[in-house]
């Protein structure tokens, strides 16, 4: 169903100058910046590879894609996608589902074998990268491109972090992460496994590199002071999580699990808890939904699931198998308050996910690195430490925690990191205008709704397979071409057509168009007639 009942734009002849015996402005072609890629932390060129997508040029969409961002199959399934929030069309129908298409991509480059765009000549540079995350993993990665050797050390015994540790495999497939992980080392980037750093220092100048990045993520369970006496088992939710992709599951937990916490690793714990054979799984949380730090998406799928969750109770005592719990209440600014009303639950097993912490004590004997109480470590604009040449990024550094925020900060680091060691400042560019919905001109729309994809329903959800199915090759290209190009020609010829003197000279495709501007009388009717602002009118310039 459309947004807009009326998606004709009035036009008002004589609010605008027309055309006279002096031209008093003329149009300019312009980029200017879609809200998706604003949106987005990794930075994507969504617009770019959308349109290559939408041609069907598949492979030329992930060199775009991965340009900025190597994990498109991990993405496309774990991001909680940002960039859609943002898309324009949700004015008119629904967003693009830009996720789907990425995880097209990404799923297509697996299942064939593509091989990244070829990076720069080498530079004789090398550095280390401790941590093979999403963050270490993405810098890693754009380093290479721009021609310096890079070893990653692991302290885990597979790559990926949290995103092989973390994230349960009923939403992102230990093969298609391992499947991205080894393209990055088939790139060049060296990772050694089972390799714990302790002294920084020693490391770097063992290995002789000249530059490093830490990103060892927020691994360590947050604890709360919960009095408890001869206690159902308590387990904290980082743990669970791991030694379920570990393939080492804790033994039963029991017909009731109780969960306390309320952000997306609660979620998946209390999924968890019910393929591991849990008959009741029931998320307790002391603020209420409107004010929980899970996507909403995440709590909708872990509801459909059969979890429970009891929004504005926190947990006061652990006992045996039952626990105390009082009742809070939401106050003016969104913070939880006693009321003292108590109730008992009962418990099998009780799992903890209130958040974590970096385990970055190491970095407290390395002169000139601040490390903040929680483990999060200090950094400037330009991701670097108070220590030359030492930078960091990703879940350690203050910031919010994403997977997606986490590549960001890799691809960022590895630029100002090529920057320091060419001993060359690096400035990021002023990003163009944002184009909003208001500066579209749409008097022709295509109703489309996005694809659905399609999912295992929630009853025949028992085990650990992926619950979800990526799109087929005609799904992805409708899918892309639903994109309406905010801000960028997608050379659609409507300015072309409109021209009433023949100013607009067509460069072929690809190349868009020129203006010949001894015959435009700057009436702005091509202005008028371009769906996506890519044109817009400026003051005639002053000769002389």
């Amino acid at each position: 169903m459309l947004k807009r009942s009326d998606l004709t734009p009035a036009i008002d002849l004589t609010a605008e100058p027309g055309a006279g015996p002096t031209r008093l402005r003329r149009p300019v072609y312009v980029d200017l910046l879609p809200p998706c890629q604003n949106a987005c932390p990794a930075g994507e060129d969504i617009q770019g590879w959308l349109a290559l997508a939408q041609a069907g040029g598949h492979h030329a969409a992930w060199l775009r894609l991965t340009a900025d961002n190597p994990l498109p199959a991990t993405h496309g399934r774990v991001c909680y996608h940002p960039c859609e929030t943002a898309c324009n069309r949700n004015e008119l129908d629904a967003a693009v589902s830009i996720h789907a298409v990425e995880r097209f991509l990404g799923d297509r480059a697996n299942e064939q074998g593509w091989r990244f765009a070829e990076a720069a000549p080498a530079s004789g540079k090398r550095v280390l990268v401790v941590g093979a995350g999403p963050s270490g993993l993405a810098c890693a990665y754009h380093l290479a491109r721009l021609g310096h050797a890079v070893e990653i050390h692991e302290a885990g015994p597979v790559a990926g972090g949290m995103l092989h540790f973390g994230i349960p495999a009923y939403r992102l497939p230990r093969a298609d992460l391992a499947r991205e992980i080894a393209r990055i080392e088939d790139f060049g980037v060296r990772i050694v496994l089972n390799r714990k750093i302790d002294d920084l220092l020693a490391a770097r100048d063992a290995g002789r590199f000249d530059a490093v990045f830490v990103a060892i993520g927020a691994g360590l369970s947050r604890h709360v002071e919960i009095p408890a006496r001869d206690a159902a088992r308590v387990l904290d939710a980082v743990s669970l999580l791991r030694e379920v992709s570990a393939g080492e599951p804790p033994p039963l937990l029991g017909r009731r699990v109780v969960v306390y916490g309320g952000g997306n690793t609660a979620m998946d714990a209390a999924r968890t808890a019910r393929r591991l054979g849990a008959s009741e799984a029931l998320i307790v949380y002391r603020r209420d939904r409107a004010h929980m730090p899970a996507h909403a998406f995440e709590a909708d799928e872990a509801l459909a699931e059969g979890v429970k969750i009891k929004w504005l109770t926190t947990i006061r005592e652990i006992a045996a198998d039952a626990l105390t719990v009082e009742r809070m209440t939401i106050d003016p600014d969104g913070h939880p308050q006693p009321t003292g009303e108590i109730e008992t639950l009962s418990a099998d097993a009780v799992v903890l996910a209130l958040g974590q912490d970096s385990d970055s004590g190491f970095l407290r004997r390395v002169a000139g690195v601040a490390v903040n109480p929680d483990g999060t470590v200090a950094v400037g604009p330009d991701m670097m430490t108070g220590a030359a040449g030492i930078f960091a990024g990703g879940d350690m550094i203050p910031a919010q925690r994403s997977v997606t925020v986490a590549v960001g900060h890799g691809k960022r680091a590895a630029r100002h990191i090529d920057a320091w060691l060419r001993d060359a400042a690096r400035t990021e560019p002023a990003p163009p205008p944002l184009v909003s919905f208001a500066m579209l001109h749409l008097p022709v729309f295509s109703d489309a709704d996005p694809a659905l994809l399609r999912e295992t329903p929630p009853a025949e959800r028992t085990g650990f397979a992926e619950i979800t199915a990526g799109l087929t090759p005609p799904e992805a290209r409708r899918e892309a071409q639903r994109c309406l190009s905010c801000g960028v020609c997608f050379e659609c010829d409507n300015c072309y057509a409109a021209c009433p003197e023949d100013a607009i000279v067509k460069l072929g495709p690809g190349n868009r168009y020129r203006y010949d501007y001894a015959k435009c009388t700057g009436c702005a009717v091509c202005f008028e007639q371009c769906p996506c602002h890519a044109i817009s009118m400026i003051a005639e310039p002053v000769a002389g």
